[in-house]
């Protein structure tokens, strides 16, 4: 019945109101494009037909062109193309704007726990006690990256904003008036943006979104738990990679990190200081005004120069001062509306989110490996020490670095930066940057690197204030991961440091390269069993481990539905905090306004919450465990021979859009870590690999191994037992979902032209095989008639945007096949490849 109101209200306020606004976009008359927006439908109806008759893109396109546009020559049609991909990256714009506005809606009719429905759930268990302590300590941590995923830009999301205010609104005049100012505002940044401007993106979010989405959230908690109290400030952290995230980009510098440092303060003491004016307006009594004033004039100094630094104690100092004021002399007249301030200052402090440093292993190596030789100790490789003098040095030897004492510039600012950390913790205070993230971990070697850097760069003796967090993503690096950190352990200089650090330690897992390295069951399936192996070894050591995800965005990156993950989590996993990674389209698709901010945060601390408060407990059977060892095992086999195909990267460089990211104006990290001449999978990054196979419409990572690994067992006569554990297992079920959602965005008709390729038909028969039998088994499995028949909205949702998307997807597959002509015009025609990535990205928003 619930999804039955949903999809109703779905086709009423999404559906419907798109088509109309839709209607009203493609008839504006743009200066040399009249006839475009009418040709749009024409052009979608003939992709969708002639794809499905078998037919292919360069057919379609040309027979469109003789019979429908009346253009000539090449360079008018290839104008036209250009012009149709602006329209229907607009088109993109307006859905995500009408659904955007319709989310509240929708929800009402969700079957998802809430925190209402959650406080009504202890309430009715008669579980206060219960939950009180969990409550005051759990912790969801919600870190924004700036992986180039999603692309609009501020001048575009502020149109988004007035569009989504005009429709719930209905003002069809001032809608009209903003689709022309969509229309003849550019979506396409004109150069690479920097690690600076990228941040100054998602700042953007910050100041104009989860400022008030967290400040309201808090406030309902703290009203919810009522008399009892309620004064957890950290129930839901802001995490920030952008200007931090140096791993494979060479433009993040400790000079960058500092700008952004400050970016983030001074953007927060802004939205301290409009708080504080509306705050001034009420508070009009004589005694508080003195603290008033020196506060807004300490705010306003803070909003302009960064040199002038006003401490947590500057701000909450002169608010308590106040308070004080209010209940002993006023009455408590505007008390909650001056606690509010307070609990926000005591939410976001003086950092707004904790910027995090995250580096590849590999650069920490080239870094100790040129101080190590310039301190005598090796002559040319680490390798020339044994493992125990290494580690002997690290935690011993008292050295003391200088930037600019070596001759590779990433050795001097990585010991630039890790000097500078110092003055940015004095600055925006220790929450404001206060974590190390080594990816690739895979030995005690990637934590002890990072230890002695800080033991050498400022730190000595002192504690290091800092967590040190190892990211094992490979699965060499989950398989060790367990004995790695009982060695951690076992050294007693650390296990101080842990002892500093509150006897916790941060762990991250999975991120995107596990998916691509070990296919998605293996990956995932090792992920939960590092998970496990990783909780017990802290908890016999005594430490808390707290788990941080790198969830990625679309299946394939290693995400999909987020709650439905942490739902999913066993009891031997350690439930301290949630901690996981949003980015790009994820962002502002799932986090963009403040109700979808406030839902899907709720969503993460229920899952974390009831799982361990109303007994709701969640174990694997060891026959269970086996069984979906041998399906990630078979799944990976498939994997990982198309992995080794002669043909993999080949395809992926030749007949994808691999190369073109690069090229495309996207984000500020080159599309691959290193220089080499030769492109290797474990060069490539994961943005770009998975999002060539989305842009071929293949989604290959999401799902291939599973149709044969299913296969197997029913082959076997024991598909029953697949049934079973899709049915009683909600980690296995969560798996099989999110891979039906990677199905259900593949078209293997937009490029069925390939299987006649002398070099790749062979190969993409082999993808295009897997697709059909992964799509057979899994809905066989999951007793369905077509893909995510449960998840309506997801399903209608993901339909209406590849439909919008199709032209721009056929024009793409066009141009490739005019570039493998070898055509007169190839650098156009690259031109719009590179082009056409951002609509179909930008549209693939149903990823978590």
């Amino acid at each position: 019945m619930q999804q039955q109101e949903r999809l109703e209200e779905f086709k009423k306020s999404v559906q419907n109101k798109f088509n109309v606004y839709n209607s009203l976009f493609l008839n504006l008359p743009y200066r040399n494009i009249e006839n475009v927006g009418m040709l749009i439908p024409l052009l979608m109806d003939q992709s969708q037909k002639g794809l499905q008759s078998g037919l292919n893109p360069k057919e379609i396109i040309e027979d469109f062109f003789e019979r429908f546009a009346n253009l000539d020559t090449e360079e008018e049609r290839i104008d036209f193309m250009f012009r149709i991909i602006q329209y229907v990256e607009r088109q993109v714009v307006l859905y995500d704007s009408v659904e955007d506005a319709a989310f509240p809606k929708i929800h009402k009719h969700s079957s998802s726990l809430s925190l209402k429905d959650y406080f009504q759930l202890v309430e009715k268990n008669n579980a206060w006690d219960s939950i009180a302590d969990k409550l005051d300590n759990f912790s969801a941590r919600i870190v924004l990256t700036a992986h180039p995923t999603q692309f609009y830009t501020p001048a575009v999301l502020d149109i988004i904003t007035n569009l989504r205010t005009l429709i719930l609104e209905d003002k069809i005049d001032e809608i009209d008036v903003a689709l022309q100012q969509l229309g003849l505002t550019s979506l396409v940044n004109a150069k690479k943006p920097t690690p600076l401007d990228e941040a100054k993106n998602i700042i953007y979010t910050l100041r104009n979104v989860y400022y008030d989405a967290i400040g309201d959230m808090y406030a309902y908690i703290k009203r919810s738990a009522g008399s009892r109290g309620f004064e957890n400030h950290d129930i839901v952290k802001l995490g920030f990679w952008p200007g931090g995230d140096r791993d494979g980009n060479p433009f993040v510098t400790a000079d960058i990190t500092k700008d952004v440092m400050d970016e983030l303060r001074i953007t927060l003491m802004k939205c301290y200081y409009n708080d504080l004016k509306r705050l001034q307006h009420k508070l009009t009594f004589r005694e508080v005004q003195d603290p008033l004033n020196k506060l807004r004039a300490n705010l306003y100094k803070a909003m302009f120069d960064p040199t002038k630094d006003v401490g947590y104690e500057d701000i909450i100092g002169p608010l308590q001062q106040i308070r004080a004021a209010l209940i002993d002399k006023y009455h408590d007249l505007y008390l909650k509306d001056l606690d509010l301030f307070i609990d926000k200052v005591k939410i976001f402090k003086t950092h707004f989110a904790t910027i995090d440093i995250r580096q590849d292993h590999s650069m920490h190596t080239k870094v100790m490996n040129a101080v190590l030789v310039k301190n005598g100790f090796i002559k040319e490789d680490l390798n020339e020490l044994s493992e125990s003098k290494l580690i002997d040095i690290l935690l011993n030897e008292k050295l003391s670095l200088v930037p600019d004492d070596y001759k590779e510039d990433i050795v001097n600012d990585t010991i630039k930066n890790v000097s500078q950390l110092v003055t940015i913790q004095a600055k925006n205070g220790e929450e404001g940057c206060n974590r190390y993230i080594i990816s690739n971990s895979e030995d005690v070697f990637s934590i002890l690197f990072v230890y002695a850097l800080f033991r050498w760069c400022g730190w000595a003796d002192k504690k290091i204030t800092f967590d040190i967090v190892p990211l094992f993503e490979t699965m060499k690096g989950m398989d060790n991961a367990e004995a790695t950190m009982q060695q951690l352990f076992n050294l007693k200089a650390y296990r101080t440091h842990l002892a500093n650090r509150g006897d916790k330690q941060t762990i991250m897992l999975g991120f995107s390269d596990g998916t691509k390295d070990g296919g998605y069951l293996k990956a995932n399936w090792s992920i939960l069993k590092t998970k496990e192996e990783l909780s017990a070894v802290c908890d016999a050591n005594e430490i808390a481990a707290v788990f941080f995800d790198g969830r990625g965005g679309p299946p394939a990156r290693g995400g999909g539905k987020t709650h439905r993950f942490y739902a999913a989590q066993t009891n031997k996993v350690a439930n301290n905090e949630i901690q996981l990674t949003i980015q790009g389209q994820t962002i502002t698709s799932t986090y963009g306004t403040k109700e979808q901010f406030i839902y899907n945060s709720e969503q993460l601390l229920t899952a974390g919450l009831s799982n361990t408060i109303l007994g709701k407990e969640i174990t694997i059977s060891e026959d269970s465990r086996a069984l979906i060892e041998e399906l990630s095992e078979l799944s990976f086999e498939k994997y990982d021979a198309l992995k080794h195909h002669e043909n993999f990267m080949p395809y992926l460089e030749n007949m994808s859009t691999l190369k073109y990211y690069t090229k495309a104006n996207i984000g500020s990290r080159p599309g691959k870590r290193g220089n080499k001449a030769k492109l290797e999978l474990s060069d490539l990054r994961a943005i770009s690999f998975v999002g060539s196979w989305s842009q071929l419409k293949q989604n290959v990572p999401g799902y291939f191994g599973i149709g044969t690994a299913l296969k197997y067992l029913a082959d076997d006569g024991r598909f029953d037992e697949a049934k079973t554990l899709y049915n009683e297992v909600p980690f296995f079920q969560a798996l099989m979902m999110n891979s039906m959602m990677s199905l259900s965005k593949c078209y293997f008709e937009l490029t069925s032209y390939m299987r006649e390729n002398e070099e790749y038909g062979d190969f993409w028969q082999i993808l295009h095989d897997e697709y059909e039998l992964s799509k057979k088994m899994l809905l066989e499995l999951s007793g369905m008639e077509i893909l995510m028949e449960k998840e309506t909205i997801s399903r209608e949702s993901i339909k209406i945007r590849e439909n919008i998307v199709l032209p721009l997807l056929v024009i793409q597959q066009y141009a490739l096949q005019k570039i493998g002509e070898g055509n007169a015009h190839k650098a156009l025609y690259e031109k719009i490849v590179t082009r056409s990535l951002y609509g179909n990205i930008n549209a693939s928003r149903n990823s978590a």
